[in-house]
Order: C-alpha cells, then structure tokens, then sequence
C-alpha cells in the first residue's frame, strides 16, 4: 500500500512483528544479489500489501553508525523504487527482508542499484 503522496514509508509498511519475521525467515525464499541477501514470502490476499525489514549484521559492521547509515541508505532506496513490487504484487501480501552482507560501506548509488535489481527480481518471481 502506497501513501498518498507517494513517498513515505510508514510503520504500517515496515515488518515488526515478532510472528511475521519468524514466519518470513521459516516459510520464505530467498537469494542473494550484491551486497544484499533477500528473503521473500508472499501469500494471496484482497489488497496488495508489502512490508519489508531492513537488516545489517553486526558481525559484518561492528559500529552502529555505520549500520544506521546502511540502514538509511536502504530505507532510502526502497522507498524511491517500491512501486516497482507494488505494480508486480497485484492481489498478493508480501513481506521481506533486506540485509546487506559485505563488509565494505558502499555509497548511496550502489546500493540503490542493488536494491533495484532485488525488487525487480522478486517481482520477477511472483
């Protein structure tokens, strides 16, 4: 569901949900396309609904500015190229999880670009 001016990402569209992150990482798929592993679960439902989760691991940038910063330029990205699932996710509740798994900062284009390429690929999928 897209807000109506188009470009916010309110709580409602973020995955927070203890039960929904449990069932997304049990009953998704998943892959990997550089720097990002994705996990995917989508079930058929009235209205096309997506929710995603933003992750970077710990083990990978032990500072947690740097991981805010991934986070942001991930939240960023999503939220300028979401329609790209929303116009693929017709009739379909989607939920995934976006975690970035390099060790290296990357700016904010290659990270939009990975995150393009994801998107497209899930929507791809459906």
């Amino acid at each position: 569901m897209i807000t109506e001016n188009g470009y916010s990402l309110p709580k409602s569209e973020r995955l927070s949900s203890f039960g929904a992150i449990r069932r997304l990482f049990k009953e998704g798929r998943g892959g990997f396309i550089y720097p990002f592993r994705y996990i995917v679960y989508a079930e058929p439902a009235e209205q096309t609904d997506v929710a995603i989760l933003f992750s970077t691991p710990k083990k990978f940038h032990k500072r947690a500015n740097r991981r805010n910063l991934l986070r942001r330029r991930m939240r960023e990205a999503y939220r300028l190229n979401r329609t790209i699932l929303a116009e693929a996710g017709k009739g379909a509740a989607i939920e995934v999880a976006l975690i970035y798994s390099t060790k290296e900062i990357h700016d904010y284009k290659t990270i939009e670009n990975g995150v393009k390429r994801v998107l497209q690929n899930i929507a791809g999928n459906l």
